[in-house]
């Protein structure tokens, strides 16, 4: 007797087909399976994403206005009204803080944004053509590297002026160096694999080649170049503006914020303490993210 299919039968059996049907795996897919069983990065990606919320709601988090002065209220330590105290000018270092996430992650997110699509874009071009052009563009990229970053972002902010462009403008050609050596090794490593040389056999285009098969089997090791840069953004325009070359006040950048309590640093250390604990746990974090993308794209580099 032949066995008959109802429409619920037929519904069930393909429910079945479908929970039997093997999920597609791609690579970013297994990374982030990797990257979330690593409490360490997922840890520093909580925190990231903690001071993203604060910089964009800083207006709802920060009790007072960040420029406001009260004369009233000036060097008080921690309390309950001022959390993290107040400066000399009696301005809520808490409220200063909170908004300078605001200023340090943005201008770090266009630093780098800068730096990956000037220095990382030669490096892509030196790493795919090489010969002759590889040599230019990285001798090029030496006569750069010989000077240090943070002196050549100085030099460059002391041409230009003072500002958030200038600023920008003066870490993107100090990170140029660095991220074209970077970019380049990472499409080396794609540069001699099977599917390029099959690639090249059939006559794909230069362009095509490296927009459609060497970058995107090259993003992961840039990824990861790219997160360690916000870390390394965040500290130089820090350091400059801490000495006095960087961002102009009443900006509540942290370390311009640095800057106005170091002449207090004896008798008030809080006005120090707390923005540089806020240019710590955010570097840390960047990094701590930076190994989990390391180990998640490449598990053999652990």
């Amino acid at each position: 007797m032949a066995k008959m299919h109802t429409p619920a039968m037929e519904k069930i059996e393909r429910k079945n087909a479908k929970r039997r049907k093997p999920k597609r795996s791609t690579p970013a897919t297994e990374a982030w399976k990797r990257f979330k069983r690593n409490p360490t990065a997922l840890i520093g990606l909580i925190v990231v994403a903690l001071l993203l919320l604060i910089a964009i709601f800083a207006p709802l988090i920060a009790p007072y206005d960040y420029q406001v002065q009260d004369f009233m209220a000036m060097s008080q330590k921690p309390s309950s009204a001022h959390l993290f105290g107040t400066d000399q000018l009696g301005r809520d270092i808490f409220s200063r803080c909170i908004y300078g996430a605001r200023y340090s992650l943005v201008i770090a997110l266009f630093c780098t944004i800068a730096a990956f699509f000037s220095g990382g874009l030669l490096g892509i071009i030196a790493g795919y053509f090489g010969g002759k052009v590889d040599t230019i563009i990285m001798r090029i990229m030496d006569i750069f590297q010989a000077i240090p970053m943070i002196m050549m972002a100085m030099c460059i902010v002391a041409v230009l002026g003072n500002g958030i462009p200038q600023l920008v403008a003066a870490i993107m050609f100090a990170s140029m160096p660095t991220m074209a050596r970077n970019n380049r090794a990472a499409i080396l490593r794609v540069r001699g694999c099977d599917y390029i040389e099959s690639s090249e056999a059939i006559g794909v285009g230069q362009v095509r080649m490296i927009v459609k098969h060497m970058i995107p089997n090259a993003v992961g090791v840039m990824v990861i170049y790219f997160v360690g840069f916000l870390a390394v953004s965040i500290m130089m325009m820090s350091s400059m503006s801490y000495i006095g070359v960087g961002l102009a006040a009443p900006t509540p950048e942290w370390g311009l914020i640095l800057n106005d309590g170091k002449a207090y640093m004896t008798q008030s250390p809080y006005m120090m303490l707390f923005p540089a604990l806020c240019i710590m746990v955010t570097c840390f974090a960047f990094n701590l993210m930076g190994d989990g993308l390391r180990d998640a794209f490449d598990p053999k580099m652990k």
